[in-house]
């Protein structure tokens, strides 16, 4: 079977192993007839506690103190035969109590069921308290004072122990606080339930008396008279304290031991009779079974045993608005649940706190198992006490790995298998045929070993036809027989929880493991992710106990489990799952009193089926199980409506604006005229740019001159203007507009048009072109359609678009309106092509390179890392593709370019995003001197392309002529011009430093000179750079791919092109040197590895393509989006099509 573990961890998720199951429709009881979720929820009212404060702690201390009082008893009753006189005196001064102090077997068992009583908060335990113990030293005490205050007689000659004055004066403040906090016990009996009860316990003290006089017959004692003797056998039987205590030294003591047996064993006779007679809970209600179910789908948790919740045997307490249960089962008057509530988590407590109520009011026991630490928090705050039992095994479909070494004893058992000629099958229970599933039901009840186990963890009724969700996987010999089988619950949405484990004598060996890994394999097949399988009780002891250094204590703990794992196989269900190496969730046990976990456990054990459970005629209503039994076809279809019902994927509600839903009627009018909303085509002649051509030529108006061109024309309706007879509406696609004019007299159907039309909609007309009375160019139409009608309207026709970030979101919005949208579109479009166009016209190859790679490198830039399931590995999106083009270079393509997107996880401004687009090129035989004439060219031409001329345009209208040369300067010249010092590769560090103080500009000790000298470059050059310029010549050390300056071995052969304040690209004559690239790779990844996220890590595959020679090449890399931002002068948000925005919703 599965067991519950540890401690309380923020981690909401842990499920739990299960045990068998195999009654063949063994269903819940009857089910309504109504499935749909309780109407109107209402908010979980306040849990109220029975009993004000000082009541509650009335009840606790009445129940500790005679609870203290029963231990007394035990222990005096053992010392009773060597200790009689003090056992005497010690019962004397506990009697001012008046509680029974003078040992006897009947008065352990009676105290100690009384103190039971009031932990429960039994209102007839109260009462019997008062009435049986108090109430008569009361009347005592009153009737002494009586006495004694009218001077009948004085307390010398009334011969009253003080004890007994000082036990009057107890029970008169006793009683009426015990009377004024009843309403602290709320538990109650049904009416009559004691009748039978107290005539047994008389009966047994009766006997006992009878046998105690016999007795003081024939033995030798100073009790003088018969009605001495039967004061003291009565005393004996029923633990009451007189003035001749059953504990007279002259009586034997063996004498009271002897004649207490009986009246104990009349006592437990009692207890048994009042326990079957106990008010027991109510049959589930169908209601509250489909209830829970819905809540199961509705809220799906991280609890593997919730599905559990819908055993036949567990009763269900809802929380006041419907949204959450406790599940439990009551067993020997302990109150069961196991695993966390179900449903909403915020009503969590709420029924916590009614199922708490619940058990108070039965006089039950409350406690848990199997909680996770999310339901034990929960628990906890509701005043039970959490325990940690042992672990849970998950398994992860996703990280489950035959071929990891790990897990080698489950790959050898698959192996061994296929050998055998051993096959799996994985269905859900609907889809096995009903003869076969009855099958495999006598199957699991034939190869069952022993009585059935399991109650937090196992169902009960495999094969039922409420569970058609159910997973079953049978593994099958070469001949097809079946040798063995695992059934597995629902666990949400995503998961399974191991039920039943089932395997024939003459299996394989390995066929559990089997059996496992075919379920994996399925796992996608069935959308499963998590499989929860066995619980290892004290998981963790075996572990610590197992390791190098355990301590003596670990290793005695582990060594007591694993004698204990002789009865109770605790070590092997540990090992059993451990070679799954799953990931291990705690599960806990939760109680009220430390007092109380004695029981608690004992319970547990009971229900388990480790213990057994107690007699039929001991148990009480409480206790009895819901036979198992068929359900009805009428049952069964109603809880898989439901369920079916909720499964379904519903999308979610969408509130619509007056508007829109005006929009939405006016598809109801299109169709009943006939006219399709959305058609496949409609008729179209020529674009609206044409037609406004056309128009134009015209030259004449219907009053003045004909109008014969005939065209069909499609546009967005953007304007609209009803003067009565006359309608008039303005198309347009993508920049061209052209108005439509629609008559009273003419053939178009203007009615229709009033009622269907709006702005935003997709309308084809039809007419001959003209020109309107105030010579706009006009179609005069004579027949429309919709094409495509707008159920979104557009945005406010004067202003339009005007925040930047709504246009970014409702971009297709701004296309399709804005003119500057448009322009940008086209302008990116063409200078896209112009680059690749170019670079074709020069003989480059266009290539792909991947995008998803192993190792980021090509350029010192974060990347973003996803995860590929197939091999259980993490990738990179590319952060340059430069190291698969150069290994193309070495395999002698000549000449490659790639034009494509590359990703960096970096800033977020004016001039980055995530993802952009750039191309780069490398030629054979070339260097970073041509590679600057081959960008110059392809930027020239780019604005030839987007600008019809060589020019580049900013935003505040400023024309930049790019025909003109371009300036060359070493990146040491440039930072000197800036800072004011000379700059060169030969300035001491620490002049260099002093030099960054004096431009607070930061710098650490660690940092070379030439990241001093990039800084500054960084910080006074490329930012103030307006005209295109290339800065030549960077330091060696930032430059990790590039060849060293042919003159100076400190610099390298790189230069960067920035214009209007933005790097636009870079080229390098490229290091092909292997050996050299190796050193400055290995130093990048030891970059990496110190914590610098940009560095790039050691690429095998290249460097040793790179070691197969690589000529002399000259390599570019272009920012696309940046070429198109100088051009166009936008920002890079502009230019992309679609740029990263953040999510709505989220700071």
């Amino acid at each position: 079977m599965r067991h519950p573990a540890t401690d309380l961890t923020d981690d909401p998720a842990a499920p739990v192993a299960h045990g068998a199951s195999s009654v063949l429709g063994a269903t819940p009881p009857s089910t309504s007839t109504t499935t749909a979720p309780p109407t109107a929820p209402r908010a979980p009212s306040e849990p109220v506690t029975p009993g004000r404060p000082w009541a509650r702690t009335v009840a606790r201390l009445t129940g500790r103190v005679v609870q203290a009082v029963a231990i007394w008893l035990l222990v005096g009753l053992l010392l009773l035969p060597f200790a009689p006189g003090v056992v005497h005196d010690v019962g004397r001064w506990l009697s001012v109590l008046n509680v029974p102090s003078q040992p006897s077997f009947f008065t352990v068992i009676l105290v100690g069921v009384v103190a039971s009583g009031l932990l429960r908060r039994l209102r007839a335990a109260l009462w019997f308290v008062i009435l049986a113990w108090q109430v008569p030293p009361m009347l005592l005490a009153v009737l002494t004072a009586l006495v004694v205050g009218t001077r009948q007689s004085t307390l010398a000659e009334l011969e009253v122990p003080p004890v007994d004055l000082v036990a009057g004066v107890v029970a008169l403040v006793a009683i009426p606080v015990l009377v004024l906090s009843r309403e602290a016990f709320p538990a109650r009996l049904r009416p009559r339930a004691w009748r039978g009860a107290v005539l047994v316990m008389l009966t047994g003290a009766v006997v006992s008396t009878v046998v105690a006089m016999s007795l003081l017959q024939v033995v030798t004692h100073s009790l003088s008279g018969p009605a001495e003797r039967l004061r003291w056998s009565l005393a004996n039987a029923v633990g009451i304290h007189v003035a001749t205590s059953p504990a007279d030294p002259s009586v034997p003591a063996w004498v009271a031991v002897v004649a207490s047996v009986f009246s104990a064993a009349g006592l437990l006779l009692g207890i048994a009779v009042f326990l079957r007679s106990a008010a027991g809970d109510p049959r589930r209600r169908s209601d509250d079974a489909l209830a829970v179910r819905r809540l199961l789908l509705t809220y799906p948790s991280a609890d593997s045993l919730e599905y559990f919740a819908t055993r036949d045997d567990r009763s269900a307490v809802l929380s006041a608005d419907g949204e959450a249960a406790v599940s439990y089962r009551v067993v020997s008057g302990v109150s069961l649940a196991a695993g966390d509530p179900v449903g909403d988590p915020a009503s969590w407590p709420d029924a916590v706190a009614r199922w708490l109520d619940h058990t108070r009011a039965h006089g039950w026991i409350p406690a848990v198992t199997s909680a996770t630490p999310a339901g034990a928090r929960t628990y906890r705050d509701a005043g039970l006490h959490p325990l940690p039992m042992g672990d849970e095994a998950v398994v992860e479909t996703r990280r489950f790995d035959l071929s990891n070494p790990a897990m080698r004893p489950v790959r050898r058992s698959v192996e061994r298998g296929k050998t055998a000629g051993y096959t799996v099958r994985v269905r859900r229970q609907s889809a096995v045929a009903p003869a076969e599933l009855a099958g495999l039901v006598e199957l699991a009840e034939t190869w069952r070993h022993g009585d059935e186990r399991g109650y937090s963890m196992a169902l009960d009724r495999l094969g039922s036809p409420v569970d058609p969700r159910e997973v079953v996987v049978t593994a099958h010999d070469a001949d097809g027989t079946c040798q063995g089988l695992l059934s597995f619950v629902p666990w949400g949405r995503r998961g399974l929880s191991l039920d039943v484990m089932r395997r024939s004598p003459d299996a394989v060996s390995g066929v559990t493991e089997i059996m496992v890994a075919g379920l994996v394999g399925s796992s996608r097949e069935l959308g499963v992710e998590e499989v929860s399988m066995n619980f290892a009780m004290f998981r963790e002891t075996f572990e610590l106990g197992e390791r190098i250094g355990a301590t003596p204590f670990q290793r005695l703990n582990r060594r007591v489990l694993l004698l204990a794992s002789r009865y109770w196989q605790l070590e092997q269900l540990y090992r059993s799952n451990e070679k799954y190496l799953p990931d291990w969730r705690p599960r806990l046990l939760c109680y009220e009193a430390t007092s109380q976990l004695t029981r608690v456990i004992f319970a547990l054990g009971q229900a388990e089926g480790f213990l057994p459970r107690n007699p039929r005629w001991f148990a009480g209503t409480d206790e009895r199980e819901d036979e198992p039994s068929l359900s009805s076809p009428e049952q069964a279809a109603e809880v898989v409506a439901q369920e079916t019902a909720l499964l379904a994927v519903a999308g979610p509600e969408r509130r619509l604006t007056e508007q829109q839903r005006n929009r939405h009627r006016r598809l109801d009018v299109l169709r009943a005229a006939g006219m399709d909303p959305y058609p496949v085509a409609v008729p179209r002649s020529c674009t609206v740019g044409e037609a406004r051509a056309l128009a134009v030529q015209v030259g004449t108006s219907p009053e003045t001159g004909p109008a014969t061109e005939q065209v069909e024309v499609v546009g967005r309706v953007v304007r609209l203007r009803d003067l009565g007879g006359v309608l008039f509406a303005v198309l347009r696609e993508g920049t061209d507009q052209v108005q439509a004019m629609l008559t009273a007299d003419g053939s178009a159907d203007v009615a229709l048009w009033r009622r269907a039309v709006d702005l935003g909609d997709q309308v084809g007309v039809s007419g001959t072109v003209t020109r309107s009375r105030s010579g706009e160019p006009t179609v005069q139409v004579t027949s429309w359609r919709m094409a495509a009608k707008a159920l979104t309207p557009p945005p406010d026709k004067h202003r339009g678009l005007v925040d930047p970030e709504t246009r970014l979101r409702l971009r297709h919005m701004d296309l399709a309106l804005d003119d500057r949208a448009q322009q940008l579109l086209r302008a990116r479009s063409a200078a896209v092509w112009s680059m690749r166009s170019t670079l074709v016209g020069r003989d480059f190859l266009e290539v792909e390179t991947p995008i998803l790679q192993r190792i980021h490198g090509g350029a010192n830039a974060r990347p973003f890392t996803t995860h590929i399931n197939a091999y259980d590995m993490d990738l990179y999106l590319r952060i340059a593709p430069e190291l698969y083009l150069k290994q193309l270079m070495v395999g002698g393509a000549g000449r490659v370019f790639e034009l494509g997107r590359n990703f960096r996880n970096e800033g977020v401004d004016s001039t980055h995003n995530p993802e952009f687009t750039s191309v780069e090129a490398y030629e054979a035989f070339g260097d970073y001197l041509t590679m600057r004439d081959l960008t110059r060219d392809l930027v020239v031409a780019a604005a030839v392309a987007v600008h019809g001329e060589p020019v580049s345009r900013r935003a505040d209208g400023t024309v930049v002529r790019l025909d003109e040369p371009w300036p060359s300067i070493t990146v040491h010249d440039a930072v000197s011009r800036a800072v004011g010092v000379e700059v060169t590769p030969d300035l001491p560090l620490a002049d260099l430093r002093k030099v960054c103080d004096s431009h607070d500009v930061a710098w650490d000790a660690q940092e070379t000179h030439g990241a001093l000298v990039t800084e500054l470059y960084d910080r006074f050059v490329e930012g103030q750079t307006e005209r295109p310029t290339f800065y030549m010549d960077f330091p060696v050390e930032t430059s990790p791919l590039t060849r060293q300056h042919r003159r100076d071995p400190r610099l390298a052969e790189r230069w960067d092109l920035v214009a209007f304040g933005a790097e636009l690209g870079t080229a390098y004559s490229e290091l092909v040197d292997p050996v050299e690239q190796r050193a400055r790779l290995t130093q990048q990844s030891i970059l990496a590895a110190a914590g610098d996220p940009e560095a790039m890590e050691v690429d095998e595959g290249f460097l040793s393509a790179l070691e197969f020679a690589m000529p002399p090449t000259g390599g570019l890399g272009i920012g696309v989006d940046r070429v198109v931002m100088m051009l166009v002068g936008a920002s890079i948000r502009d230019t992309l099509t679609f740029p990263f925005i953040r999510p709505t919703g989220r700071a």
